[in-house]
């Protein structure tokens, strides 16, 4: 199987996501079937390195085959974003910690939490957790958890923010997860009791940050040097996008055989409609085609071996968030021209991904304001220093 293989698959299984895009969202999270059909697919293999069995692709691949899920279904499309990025992320711990996750299995999945809300405690070799970690997607078909602490020195100030990558035997997954939309994605909690961490299962931000990680001396591939931050959070708007087509998409097919009694009209007709449905599709056009160039130009650096601008970074980000703030938009803009069928029940595809995109825009990926503050910052020439670049 090729990664071309890969898209095709994810597009023969669309249909049957959006068939079952209500009873997820009833069922509170991806059913296993679905996971089954999306690892056989080679969806999570995408992003794994090759030698545990992935296909390295370039981000394009996945960006893509994510937005085709997510257009059937926006809580398996959430889902897919986390569980199918963290191969990637994975990717840049030491070569130990990766043998520990696919040396054994190489269909292990990997969930995450990264707001760094347990406590960690430094010990000789590693470090121990406890605590609570929130709203971790697609929990319940992983092996694994990445969970994001603190290190505090000895007067309690942070010295140091990393990740921990915790085996599933060590955490217990609290069913919580209760939302206004992406409700079939399954961000329940993680809960950890005093789990010890080998230094081997941790990555530093610094590290990172300056694309300087253990796991690039055993994974040469380019999609390896891409930065962090513009891979994690090009997923989660990637799939908000996804979210947005497949709204428009649902809307403009009832939209040409439906009737606005109140007007007289059909809805096709009314010169309204058609220019929502026009800024409707500017809006997901210019998301999408943004957020290919950003991923296409860092992916050109990262073929040839060189190191990101920060210029380019905080473009990125600009264009992500912006991404995601349209996709919004645009749905709101037909779900206010929809009249009246989409607030009768939670089944109908315009109210769901309305509902789905309003609750995804709280996720940290998507706080649009420090985004747009970063490149502002870049483009006046005044020095930036965020680990989400």
């Amino acid at each position: 199987m090729r990664d071309d293989d890969v898209l095709a698959a994810v597009r023969a299984l669309a249909p049957a996501l959006r068939e079952r895009a209500a009873g997820t969202e009833a069922l509170r999270r991806v059913s296993d079937s679905t996971v089954e059909e999306l690892e056989q697919a080679g969806f999570f293999r995408l992003l794994r390195p090759r030698a545990y069995g992935g296909f390295a692709a370039a981000p394009d691949v996945f960006y893509a085959a994510l937005r085709e899920i997510a257009k059937a279904c926006g809580s398996t499309g959430w889902a897919a974003a986390v569980l199918g990025v963290h191969p990637w992320h994975l990717a840049l711990f030491d070569s130990r910690a990766q043998k520990d996750v696919w040396g054994a299995d190489d269909t292990a999945r990997i969930c995450s939490s990264h707001a760094p809300t347990g406590e960690v405690t430094p010990v000789d070799g590693g470090f121990r957790l406890s605590g609570r970690w929130h709203l971790s997607a697609g929990c319940g078909h992983a092996q694994w958890a990445l969970l994001g602490g603190l290190v505090t020195d000895g007067e309690g100030r942070p010295v140091d923010m990393r990740t921990f990558l915790v085996p599933c035997a060590d955490y217990r997954v609290d069913d919580v997860w209760e939302a206004v939309g992406l409700r079939g994605s399954g961000s329940n909690d993680i809960v950890v009791e005093d789990a010890f961490v080998p230094d081997h299962r941790t990555l530093g931000f610094g590290p990172v940050t300056a694309l300087r990680c253990p796991g690039h001396e055993v994974n040469p591939e380019p999609l390896y040097r891409l930065p962090y931050a513009a891979v994690f959070t090009t997923a989660i708007s990637t799939a908000m996008v996804g979210i947005a087509e497949g709204a428009y998409e649902e809307y403009v097919a009832a939209a040409r055989e439906s009737f606005r009694a109140s007007y007289g009209q059909r809805v096709a007709e009314d010169p309204f409609a058609q220019v929502r449905v026009a800024r409707a599709a500017g809006d997901i056009d210019a998301s999408r085609l943004q957020l290919d160039r950003n991923t296409a130009d860092l992916y050109a650096v990262a073929r040839d071996r060189r190191e990101p601008s920060t210029s380019l970074r905080a473009r990125a980000r600009r264009d992500q968030v912006l991404a995601t703030e349209r996709a919004i938009s645009a749905v709101d803009l037909l779900m206010e021209n929809a009249g009246g069928s989409p607030l009768r029940g939670g089944a109908d595809v315009l109210q769901r991904a309305w509902r789905d995109l309003h609750t995804g825009r709280g996720q940290a990926a998507n706080d649009v304001e420090r985004a747009l503050l970063l490149f502002g910052q870049d483009a006046l020439g005044i020095a930036v220093h965020d680990p989400m670049l």
